[in-house]
């Protein structure tokens, strides 16, 4: 079975904690795949992984690169996993379909995003039902995250 994690966004937003959890998903020589359900929302990380730190970048792609056999990172609006990836990252009410499919399911929620919120709590219940292993991650006062659940 895969893990699933919730990392409930309260102090950060998407685009100040997917990089870091890119990173680290590079490191073990895992591919990712992040889905997002809105274009312009993807073009703007898409932009924002290029130059997110002066001195470093993630290298990624999406359907207007091509090449996706051969990106460690794919970012699309669909179910698509066209690059092989071990770790799916969901943001913006993306839900996951498939999480068999991958070694780890990240789903990314605001805490200023009701829907979303409620979407992740409905989802908890199934997935562990599923016997996935799933966990809550929070972040603390001083900005580490914190397995709660």
């Amino acid at each position: 079975m895969s893990e699933v994690l919730f990392y409930h966004l309260e102090r950060q937003t998407l685009e100040d904690v997917l990089p870091t959890l890119l990173e680290k998903t590079l490191a073990r020589d895992w591919r990712a795949v992040v889905q997002l359900t809105d274009e312009e929302r993807l073009d703007a990380l898409d932009r924002h992984l290029w130059t997110y730190r002066d001195d470093s970048f993630l290298p990624h792609g999406s359907i207007r690169d091509g090449n996706a056999a051969h990106q460690p990172v794919w970012l699309t609006t669909g179910e698509d996993n066209p690059n092989g990836a071990e770790v799916r990252f969901l943001g913006d009410r993306a839900e996951p379909t498939r999480v068999e499919d991958y070694a780890r399911v990240v789903l990314l929620f605001s805490a200023d995003d009701e829907v979303a919120v409620a979407s992740a709590r409905r989802l908890w219940k199934p997935l562990k039902a599923a016997g996935h292993a799933c966990t809550y991650w929070q972040q603390s006062a001083a900005g580490r995250w914190e397995q709660k659940g």
